[in-house]
Protein backbone atom coordinates (compact mmCIF):
# COMPACT_ATOMS: atom_id res chain seq x y z
CA UNK A 1 0.00 0.00 0.00
CA UNK A 2 1.70 3.60 -1.07
CA UNK A 3 2.06 5.70 2.09
CA UNK A 4 1.51 9.73 1.47
CA UNK A 5 3.64 11.94 3.22
CA UNK A 6 2.08 15.51 3.37
CA UNK A 7 3.92 18.43 3.82
CA UNK A 8 3.95 19.92 7.73
CA UNK A 9 1.34 22.66 6.40
CA UNK A 10 -1.25 20.28 5.51
CA UNK A 11 -1.16 18.00 8.04
CA UNK A 12 -1.78 20.78 9.97
CA UNK A 13 -5.07 20.77 8.34
CA UNK A 14 -6.19 16.99 7.78
CA UNK A 15 -5.21 16.59 11.65
CA UNK A 16 -9.08 16.45 12.74
CA UNK A 17 -9.80 14.69 9.54
CA UNK A 18 -7.22 11.82 11.13
CA UNK A 19 -8.77 12.04 15.00
CA UNK A 20 -12.37 11.93 13.23
CA UNK A 21 -10.35 8.15 11.60
CA UNK A 22 -8.55 7.58 14.71
CA UNK A 23 -12.09 7.61 17.00
CA UNK A 24 -13.83 5.69 14.17
CA UNK A 25 -11.05 2.80 13.45
CA UNK A 26 -9.44 2.56 16.39
CA UNK A 27 -5.81 0.98 15.96
CA UNK A 28 -6.50 -0.05 12.47
CA UNK A 29 -6.81 3.71 11.30
CA UNK A 30 -4.20 4.60 9.02
CA UNK A 31 -2.00 7.05 10.36
CA UNK A 32 -0.63 11.00 9.08
CA UNK A 33 2.52 10.75 7.80
CA UNK A 34 4.11 14.23 7.08
CA UNK A 35 7.74 15.77 6.36
CA UNK A 36 9.67 18.41 4.51
CA UNK A 37 9.78 17.87 0.31
CA UNK A 38 7.69 14.18 0.87
CA UNK A 39 10.16 12.71 2.71
CA UNK A 40 8.60 11.19 5.99
CA UNK A 41 9.98 12.65 9.19
CA UNK A 42 7.07 12.63 11.66
CA UNK A 43 3.66 9.95 12.44
CA UNK A 44 0.45 10.76 13.93
CA UNK A 45 -0.97 6.97 15.24
CA UNK A 46 -4.13 6.64 16.99
CA UNK A 47 -2.97 6.35 20.85
CA UNK A 48 -4.62 2.76 21.17
CA UNK A 49 -1.87 1.77 18.96
CA UNK A 50 0.96 3.59 20.50
CA UNK A 51 -0.50 2.22 23.67
CA UNK A 52 -0.18 -1.43 22.53
CA UNK A 53 3.25 -0.92 20.64
CA UNK A 54 4.81 0.68 24.01
CA UNK A 55 6.01 -2.82 24.79
CA UNK A 56 7.65 -3.12 22.32
CA UNK A 57 9.66 0.35 22.29
CA UNK A 58 10.53 -0.52 25.60
CA UNK A 59 11.94 -3.83 24.35
CA UNK A 60 14.23 -2.06 21.71
CA UNK A 61 15.65 0.95 24.10
CA UNK A 62 16.45 -1.77 26.87
CA UNK A 63 18.02 -4.20 23.88
CA UNK A 64 19.98 -0.63 22.27
CA UNK A 65 21.55 0.29 26.52
CA UNK A 66 22.03 -3.51 26.69
CA UNK A 67 24.44 -3.14 23.31
CA UNK A 68 25.95 0.09 24.69
CA UNK A 69 26.80 -1.44 27.88
CA UNK A 70 28.44 -4.35 26.06
CA UNK A 71 30.51 -2.72 24.05
CA UNK A 72 32.08 -0.80 27.12
CA UNK A 73 33.67 -3.92 27.91
CA UNK A 74 32.84 -6.30 30.56
CA UNK A 75 30.83 -5.91 33.70
CA UNK A 76 32.38 -5.49 37.51
CA UNK A 77 31.63 -6.44 40.45
CA UNK A 78 29.44 -3.80 42.40
CA UNK A 79 31.69 -4.29 44.99
CA UNK A 80 34.75 -2.95 43.32
CA UNK A 81 32.84 -0.13 42.10
CA UNK A 82 31.74 0.60 45.66
CA UNK A 83 35.81 0.58 47.07
CA UNK A 84 36.87 2.67 44.05
CA UNK A 85 34.63 5.16 44.92
CA UNK A 86 35.74 4.92 48.72
CA UNK A 87 32.08 3.11 49.53
CA UNK A 88 33.26 -0.17 52.42
CA UNK A 89 30.84 -3.02 50.03
CA UNK A 90 30.15 -4.54 53.50
CA UNK A 91 27.71 -1.60 54.47
CA UNK A 92 25.44 -2.30 51.48
CA UNK A 93 24.94 -6.19 52.21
Amino acid sequence: MPVLILPSGHARTELPKALARFRAESAAAQPLIFGSHRKPEAVVIPFELYTSLLPAIEELEIAQLVRERSAEGPARPLSELATEVGLDPNDYQ
